[in-house]
Formats: C-alpha cells, sequence, structure tokens
C-alpha cells in the first residue's frame, strides 16, 4: 500500500482509547445488572444471544492479545448466519464460550479488557501509526481501534435491544458514541457513491437528529467523498433520521422498511430512498 492509492487515516490515540475504554466500562456496568433471563435473550444478530454477544467481544480482543483461535465443535461456515472468514472466526469463539456462566464470562470481558487497556496505553506513536489488516481494508493500527470502538458501542446497543433497555440521552453523550459515528461516517463516501448508486454531481446530506446529532455530507464528483459541507452550494438530496436508527440499519440490525415513517426525505428522493435502501455495510 502507499499513500498515492489509498489515504492513512492518522487519529489522535488518547481520543480513541478514551473511547474505547469508556465503551468498556458501559458494557461492564450494563452487564452486572443483566439476570439469567437477560443473558439468554435472543439480539438482532442472527443465532447470537447475549451472552454470544459478549462472547464475540471476549474472543476479539482475546485474539487481539495473542491467543489462538480455538477449535469449533462443528463445521461453523456451514451455519446459516456465517457468511464470511471473519464471521467464521467469530463463531469459533462463540461456541467455545457458550459454556460458561454468565459469571465466568463477566470475569472474562473484565480481564481481557483490562489486559488489552494496559497493552494499548504502552502503545508508541510508531505502533499506534503503522499499517495494519482492518476491517475497513489496510490502514492505521489508530484507524484498527476506532473500528474496535464502533464495534464494540455497537454491541452495547445490541445488548439493550435485546434486555429493552434503551439508551438514554445521556448514555449517547461519551466519547464512544463520538467515536463510533466517526467511524461511520468515515465510510458515507462509499455506501452513497457505490452501494447506493448517487449519481456524478450528486450532494447527499444525512441529518441524524437526537442526541447523535450532525451532518454528514457526501459529494459525489466520480466517487463519493465526505466532505465538511457544500459551500454555497445546496444538497441536492437530504435524508433525516434519528441517530441511533441510522446506526442500526448501516449495522443490518433493522431495516428501512421497518421504519419508513421515522426516515424523511428532501431534493431529490429516489437518490435518498435509494441510499437509505443501501445503507447497511457492515459484514
Amino acid at each position: 500500500m502507499n499513500s498515492s492509492s489509498r489515504p492513512v487515516t492518522h487519529l489522535e490515540k488518547s481520543d480513541v482509547l478514551d473511547a474505547l475504554f469508556a465503551s468498556w466500562r458501559d458494557i461492564g456496568a450494563i452487564l452486572q445488572t443483566l439476570d439469567s433471563a437477560d443473558w439468554a435473550a435472543e439480539t438482532s444478530l442472527p443465532g447470537w444471544t447475549v451472552h454470544d454477544v459478549v462472547a464475540h467481544m471476549v474472543g476479539t480482543e482475546s485474539m487481539l492479545a495473542g491467543v489462538a483461535t480455538p477449535e469449533a465443535d462443528v463445521d461453523v461456515s456451514a451455519l446459516e448466519h456465517v457468511r464470511n472468514d471473519i464471521g467464521v472466526m467469530n463463531e469459533h469463539w462463540v461456541r467455545k464460550l457458550r459454556g460458561l456462566s454468565p459469571a465466568e464470562l463477566q470475569q472474562m470481558f473484565h480481564a481481557v479488557t483490562g489486559q488489552r487497556r494496559n497493552e494499548l496505553s504502552e502503545l508508541t506513536a510508531e505502533q499506534w501509526s503503522d499499517i495494519t489488516a482492518t476491517p475497513a481494508g489496510p490502514d492505521s493500527y489508530g484507524r484498527f481501534m476506532r473500528v474496535r470502538v464502533f464495534d464494540c458501542w455497537m454491541h452495547e446497543l445490541d445488548i439493550r435491544d435485546a434486555v429493552a433497555r434503551p439508551p438514554d440521552a445521556e448514555d449517547l453523550m461519551g466519547p464512544d458514541s463520538a467515536q463510533a459515528l466517526d467511524e461511520m461516517a468515515a465510510s458515507m463516501g462509499f455506501v452513497v457513491g457505490k452501494l447506493g448508486g448517487a449519481p456524478d454531481g450528486a450532494r447527499v446530506r444525512i441529518e441524524l437528529t437526537g442526541p447523535l446529532r450532525r451532518d454528514i455530507n457526501v459529494a459525489i464528483h466520480g466517487r463519493g467523498r465526505v466532505v465538511p459541507d457544500f459551500g454555497a452550494e445546496e444538497p441536492t438530496s437530504t435524508i433525516t433520521m434519528d441517530g441511533v436508527l441510522f446506526s442500526r440499519i448501516a449495522g443490518g440490525r433493522t431495516t428501512p422498511s421497518a421504519h419508513d415513517t421515522a426516515i424523511t426525505y428532501g431534493g431529490d428522493e429516489a437518490v435518498g430512498r435509494r441510499v437509505v435502501e443501501h445503507l447497511k455495510y457492515v459484514i
């Protein structure tokens, strides 16, 4: 990889790690309030309970700490909800840890996130900027850790959805929410231009409302690019929805059709609707 073919994302280590550690803290606090029925509750992720979601997070951080992926008791690639190599790896951990009690799994979660907190805090500036494989393609290790913020923040919402404890405004005001939205916004050029097929010259504004309020502006000039604003020009299409709903659709946890009245459009509505129909981009 070189800078001319793909830009490298440079992020402040303290900003990203403050967000990641806050996410782990908030998830740990929620886990302490769950009863046995909550741990067994089905989530919006096919085939996974709350216990499985936590096992997935434990497995991912264990892998990043250098622990080998465990063997599975079945061919997980044959499971209907496993669609790619990352899904295969995730499922190995979920099945391995499924026999643990909630108390044991909580203990593992706190242990591995504590280990990772120490390891990440000690990274040098060079290590933070090193290019590595990330779910978003080759990029800095710092970008990878912002993806981890996004993933953990989304899984907190998965748990909250499953046990009917939606976040309130204060829950959404932390640094993890801001970094998770930054990560999603970074993918909107691809989503709007490539997946959504917005035409050349289009200016699409995604207006998020609620505690996660922000505007995401995408200009199409050969390809989609996220821009601070459109200068003196108005957007050709606007899409307005609550920020949490945006994240749930983008993450494939729900569909636009289930929330049609909660999404409004301005300008070229056909383009706006096509973008929303293709908003899901998380694998």
